[in-house]
């Protein structure tokens, strides 16, 4: 069977994207809560399309480019969580969003001039959310910031402001954390805090929009949450295993890669290197202690440890690989979101062995 592909390829375990899928959506039910999936993880319309028959109630998409390629498949709910602020992506996102329900982020006093102009020259509203700043210092405006710029947003012509969001990831008290349960739960917490202070501004918040995969199930619990934005559960990889949010089990997207080298008993070379797995992840540091670039499946003591752009090289706790050439083996990313985007197609395989190609259709969008 392994022999139908060319390595590296990568591959995604049907079965287990459906059981992925079936387990956030149960949790998002369980607490009344809107799953809105983030779909930078695969970046394919049939598998955002198997999240929104299972109960999702539209797709979250990070770039502008991302949420062209999925209304083109037919998908009519799209929230864009990442500020858009020069005039001509906004003005390309004021015409999608009068061909379907699209949600915009903004973060800053300047982003929402720019798309409150531009709705206004269109003679439309745009639906837009504040993005909060929770602690982890990237996009999001914080403080008594936040408070003024969705005062001045309320009152903006142009603009329909319905929700609230922020992405915090593994942070507690502002700092890193491996506690899952008590990192969603604060992230939750806060967001509901601050639209419980805009309320009493007389500023009524209808959405509040938090979670991501290894939060999203204790956020969700939060009373007043409405929405989890979870991406990269579908397939999971060793960030969510090392931190008990997945099991190996549950991954459900890995690299076939093919053994072509052994110069030594103790090294052996891959045809899969830094343009086969992402190598965003930092290695042996908390919260996710990632040994090496991915798990080799079925070798305890294998270590992808170093790569090059072709070449990946594997070693052995052991002293000896036991390796050959011609060998293949199955590796799970660090991050599969950033690995995917490295490959043009994927190919779904299903429990008949049966394999079928598949694009990517929204890789490399990065406008």
């Amino acid at each position: 069977m392994l022999d139908f592909y060319k390595t590296p390829a990568l591959i995604i375990d049907v079965a287990r994207v459906e059981n992925n899928i079936r387990k956030m959506e149960q949790i998002a039910k369980q607490n009344r809560c809107n799953l809105r999936p983030h779909i930078k993880t695969h970046k394919i319309s049939e598998l955002a399309k198997m999240q929104l028959d299972a109960g999702a109630v539209g797709i979250t998409c990070a770039k502008l480019s991302e949420a062209e390629v999925m209304a083109d498949a037919g998908i009519n709910d799209i929230f864009i969580a990442y500020p858009l602020i020069d005039k001509e992506k906004i003005e390309q996102a004021i015409k999608l969003g009068k061909k379907i329900r699209l949600i915009l982020g903004v973060d800053s006093f300047e982003g929402a001039d720019m798309i409150s102009r531009v709705a206004r020259s269109q003679d439309v509203a745009a639906e837009v959310r504040i993005e909060i700043d929770t602690g982890l210092k990237r996009t999001g405006i914080s403080g008594n910031d936040a408070m003024e710029l969705t005062k001045y947003i309320s009152n903006l012509p142009g603009l329909n402001l319905t929700g609230i969001y922020t992405y915090r990831g593994l942070m507690l008290d502002a700092k890193p954390t491996d506690d899952r349960e008590a990192a969603g739960r604060q992230e939750g917490e806060l967001l509901v805090y601050f639209a419980e202070k805009l309320k009493k501004e007389g500023i009524e918040i209808e959405e509040i929009s938090v979670g991501s995969t290894p939060t999203a199930e204790f956020a969700a619990k939060v009373g007043g949450v409405t929405e989890i934005r979870p991406g990269t559960y579908i397939f999971n990889d060793m960030m969510q295993v090392n931190i008990k949010s997945a099991s190996i089990d549950d991954c459900a997207a890995m690299v076939l890669v093919n053994v072509i080298s052994t110069p030594s008993d103790n090294i052996a070379v891959i045809d899969g290197g830094s343009k086969t797995f992402s190598t965003d992840a930092k290695t042996e540091v908390f919260p996710y202690f990632l040994k090496g670039y991915g798990k080799i499946v079925g070798y305890e003591d294998l270590i992808l440890d170093c790569m090059w752009e072709e070449h990946g090289v594997i070693s052995s706790s052991n002293g000896k690989t036991n390796l050959k050439i011609g060998q293949k083996l199955m590796v799970i990313p660090n991050h599969i979101c950033t690995t995917v985007n490295l490959h043009d197609y994927v190919y779904f395989t299903g429990l008949d062995s049966s394999s079928r190609k598949v694009r990517i259709e929204a890789r490399g969008k990065l406008w």
